[in-house]
């Protein structure tokens, strides 16, 4: 089945869900699992959810502990062999390359803060979503463009977090 080919509505679909909830959102984790899988496992889900047959993918929100951090999290991860793919969804602050020389260096906590503090920060929503075979897809979006239409989706636009959610598979 062509998994790849579905991704970027997958993609939009979770992004447009966790954007629902607005921003200052803990980092979020799906599972990708075929349709026809789930399907065939849990009939019911289908009018439950409003899950769609003709979607080749469906994502699966697992629960996380909140006192994890990213690396920590999918340090833990093993999957199973049905899940074909996973997502990931975290906000981070951008800032300019002009802005480095403003940032201590003393400590974790004291770059946050700059950071958080600094004119020119951004606040961005990143998705990366990883198959098992090695295809990827990012959704970017800004919370100064905070609108559906405003959000980039493309492949290969966060390369570290797409090896590490890779690296779950392995």
């Amino acid at each position: 089945m062509d998994f790849v080919s579905n991704l970027e509505a997958l993609v939009r679909e979770v992004e447009d869900h966790v954007a629902a909830a607005g921003w200052d959102q803990p980092v979020r984790l799906f599972a990708l699992v075929p349709t026809s899988n789930l399907l065939a496992a849990n009939p019911e889900l289908a009018g439950e959810l409003g899950i769609s047959p003709e979607m080749p993918l469906t994502s699966v929100e697992q629960e996380l502990e909140d006192s994890l951090e990213l690396d920590e999290l999918l340090a833990t991860i093993a999957w199973p062999d049905d899940v074909v793919g996973a997502l990931v969804v975290l906000e981070r602050i951008v800032l300019p390359p002009s802005a480095e020389s403003d940032l201590p260096v003393e400590s974790d906590a004291a770059l946050v803060q700059a950071a958080s503090d600094h004119p020119e920060r951004r606040d961005v929503r990143i998705v990366s979503a990883v198959l098992r075979t090695g295809e990827n897809l990012n959704a970017l979006r800004y919370r100064t463009h905070d609108s559906a239409d405003a959000v980039a989706v493309a492949a290969g636009l966060v390369t570290r977090l797409n090896d590490a959610v890779s690296k779950t598979f392995e």
